[in-house]
């Protein structure tokens, strides 16, 4: 019994690499079929753009032909319209000699007959060797040589579609140039610095930060990208892979990166210090449908560096950088500015971007720099100039709202408009909700975004002005204001 169960157990092994090789065939049978779809295709693509340029060198000889056949017959109609006209004074020449032989005064005949003679014998001349000859040939002198591109036609046969090189290297992460900012993260990478294998691109994931399922956010030639529009106080899980025609490299560690807490937090300390001059490329949010194209600027996170297999934490250098910092303390709080990259060109901006006015006596729209998607945020707005009664509007919109129009204009923007006297909201162009009471030099307008419930509430001097503006909110909003230049707003707090 013993023996035969160490056979069994012998052979249950050999049954186990059976069915996981029977699964590789199967895959393979699907991979053949992908493949070769994938190259049918690439055959007739290559099929017919020789097809094309053979149809292109056609169109340009023809052409070469047709300009041969229009150069012959203007040379040979050239040439019958000067023998015609030649032709048709020899004639009257003829004639007249002819009546003039058919005198019958002697004297009067030898008067011409001197000057006729010259006459004939110089139309005679004229008539000399070449006269009569055709200045073109009717034989076209052009002969296609067509042997040898029938030979390459005849050769043409398959050889190794892909180029034999290695895939590359896993990227490694720039730990001191990955940060977060607010609700936005930064990740830098390059490639291990032995590599030679040659790279054509980088696709970077990142989680929805609840641990679920990786996803695409970037797909490029870059080594540093910016994600915008992230879930405040949330942890997400980031990795990048390297390409080229051979395939895909395996997959760099994780990066594990905390967002801002949207309250306020006792601690703001920076853990370790950050590059401020950088070369970012901002891309997509893959949480919303916004494209946030807003300058780079330093941000610093809590983060770890783990692999599959274990977790490497950086506590110890972040404490060899400054051993005063409490790891535990170590959260930004959100707050924004004004953003001079995504407003319009009117705009003026003082005080580090967090005061704006306009140069135009139209409505132009500011956005501020940090996009929410979640949770409770509020922030106030002090008018600091308020002259010829103007009616500024405050509110929250996407990122691609019209800049040069009121704030709620179009369906981008959900605003408050308000002058001395009264408010109205507004949104996609409806006006709602008149309310008595406006603003004045001073007044504080209040701006409270609760993304759980999903409304917009607004308030003049901490009163609520009006009843809750807008609902059933979702995706990614941006603080923002429409002005123009009898206006002045500051950003008060966030």
């Amino acid at each position: 019994q013993s023996q035969l169960s160490q056979a069994l157990n012998g052979l249950s092994d050999r049954a186990k690499e059976a069915k996981e090789f029977l699964v590789q065939l199967r895959n393979m049978v699907q991979q053949i079929q992908e493949n070769s779809v994938e190259f049918e295709a690439c055959l007739v693509a290559q099929c017919d753009a020789l097809i094309d340029a053979l149809n292109r060198r056609k169109a340009q000889l023809l052409s070469r032909v047709n300009k041969e056949h229009e150069h012959k017959l203007k040379v040979v109609r050239d040439q019958i319209s000067h023998c015609t006209v030649k032709l048709r004074q020899t004639t009257g020449l003829m004639e007249y000699c002819l009546e003039v032989i058919k005198e019958n005064d002697p004297s009067g005949f030898l008067q011409i007959s001197d000057a006729l003679i010259r006459r004939v014998h110089l139309t005679e001349d004229q008539w000399g060797k070449g006269t009569l000859t055709p200045r073109m040939t009717t034989d076209f002198d052009l002969n296609l040589d067509n042997a040898p591109l029938l030979q390459s036609i005849h050769q043409l046969d398959f050889v190794q579609m892909k180029v034999s090189s290695p895939v590359p290297a896993p990227p490694i992460l720039q730990l001191e140039e990955c940060c977060t900012h607010n609700n936005s993260a930064t990740l830098s990478w390059k490639q291990p610095p032995l590599s030679t294998v040659q790279v054509e691109g980088y696709i970077l994931e990142l989680d929805d930060g609840n641990g679920g399922q990786f996803r695409e956010v970037y797909v490029g030639k870059e080594t540093m990208c910016t994600v915008d529009g992230l879930h405040f106080n949330s942890t997400y899980s980031a990795r990048v892979k390297a390409f080229n025609k051979s395939g895909v490299s395996p997959y760099s560690k994780t990066l594990v990166l905390q967002t801002s807490e949207d309250t306020q937090s006792e601690e703001q300390t920076l853990p370790f210090p950050v590059p401020l001059e950088r070369s970012q490329l901002r891309r997509m949010s893959p949480f919303s449908s916004t494209l946030n194209l807003q300058p780079s600027f330093s941000g610093r996170s809590y983060f770890e560096l783990r692999s599959s297999a274990h977790q490497l934490s950086l506590h110890s250098s972040l404490q060899s950088l400054n051993s005063a910092v409490d790891i535990k303390k170590m959260v930004a709080v959100a707050w924004f500015s004004f953003d001079p990259s995504s407003a319009h060109a009117d705009i003026i901006f003082s005080n580090d971007n967090l005061t704006v006015t306009c140069n135009s006596y139209d409505d132009r729209v500011v956005l501020g720099k940090t996009g929410f998607s979640k949770g409770l945020h509020y922030w106030e707005l002090s008018i600091d100039r308020y002259d010829n009664h103007p009616d500024p509007a405050f509110g929250v919109a996407r990122i691609d709202v019209l800049k040069d129009a009121m704030l709620g204009k179009d369906d981008k923007a959900w605003a408050m408009y308000v002058d001395n006297n009264r408010s109205w909201f507004m949104h996609n162009n409806s006006h709602t909700n008149r309310t008595e009471g406006g603003i004045t030099k001073g007044a504080t307008v209040g701006v409270l975004l609760d993304l759980t419930r999903r409304t917009l509430t607004f308030s003049i001097n901490e009163d609520q002005q009006g009843p809750v503006a807008f609902e059933n909110l979702e995706g990614l909003f941006f603080p923002a204001v429409s002005l123009n230049r009898n206006v002045q707003v500051r950003a008060q707090s966030g």
